[in-house]
């Protein structure tokens, strides 16, 4: 099962740059990228699963209904992106849960930091997928954590994906760096040896964030037309091979179950 993710959340990035940005463009950006992704899941028929931080999504009630309305499955990102405290687990998850009608069973932490499992165990959570399982400098080091799914305190991890060996992490950066046939490829090898992909992007990565004076080559390359155009490929890739795509709710269903 190929497992995409979105995180969507007000897009706070150009102030880790030392830039401004109104809170009125941070929801537009944000929630004008994430019409594009729905637009592009539409076509394919595929479902996804988007991390939501609670304050965006009482930004945009509208947008977040239509993402659950669609089939897509609604996990929580946290209160609000750049500040967290642990009460904001259950503070999310029961803004979300009441704003989609639906059991909100999972948890990612934005730039995928640490968080307690204790915490989200006992704010009601199923599953964390808040590990990049390989090394990013100034980000995380995580050579020697589990590479694919495992359970631990009561929880199921579900870390993004890297490939096999190296460990080359297959997430939004390398999406919009490596030439789209090789991501593609790399996508392929990786599914074939662990049985499914997990990935992950932002709705901003949709827009053009280009126009944005101040955002480095290392975030705004390929954004806007050109990250439709290679989710549109990536999808398209996986369709024609007959793979199938599930939001993270599915997947776990197909799991052993715990002994």
């Amino acid at each position: 099962m190929i497992l995409l993710s979105f995180d969507i959340e007000e897009f706070d990035l150009p102030f880790e740059y030392g830039l401004s940005l109104s809170w009125e463009e941070q929801i537009r950006i944000s929630s004008e990228g994430c019409r594009k992704i729905l637009s592009c899941l539409s076509r394919h028929k595929v479902k996804a699963t988007f991390f939501c931080t609670a304050r965006f999504a009482e930004n945009t009630p509208e947008l977040i209904r239509e993402i659950r309305e669609s089939g897509h499955e609604v996990a929580s990102h946290g209160y609000e992106h750049s500040a967290f405290e642990e009460a904001d687990l259950k503070r999310s998850k029961d803004i979300l849960e009441k704003l989609t009608g639906q059991r909100v069973e999972g948890f990612r932490m934005p730039r995928m930091a640490d968080v307690p499992d204790a915490a989200l165990f006992e704010a009601g959570y199923r599953y964390n997928s808040s590990l990049n399982p390989t090394y990013l400098p100034g980000r995380y080091n995580h050579w020697h954590e589990p590479r694919t799914w495992f359970r631990q305190n009561g929880l199921l991890q579900l870390p993004a994906s890297t490939t096999p060996n190296i460990r080359f992490p297959l997430f939004w950066l390398s999406f919009h760096h490596l030439p789209g046939a090789l991501y593609r490829r790399l996508a392929l090898r990786t599914y074939k040896h662990d049985g499914y992909l997990l990935t992950y992007f932002h709705p901003w990565e949709f827009m053009p964030i280009q126009q944005i004076k101040g955002l480095p080559y290392t975030v705004t390359h390929n954004a806007g037309n050109n990250a439709e155009v290679r989710l549109d490929k990536l999808i398209g890739f996986f369709r024609k091979r007959n793979v199938p795509f599930g939001t993270f709710r599915e997947f776990i269903e197909t799991l052993p179950p715990t002994s």
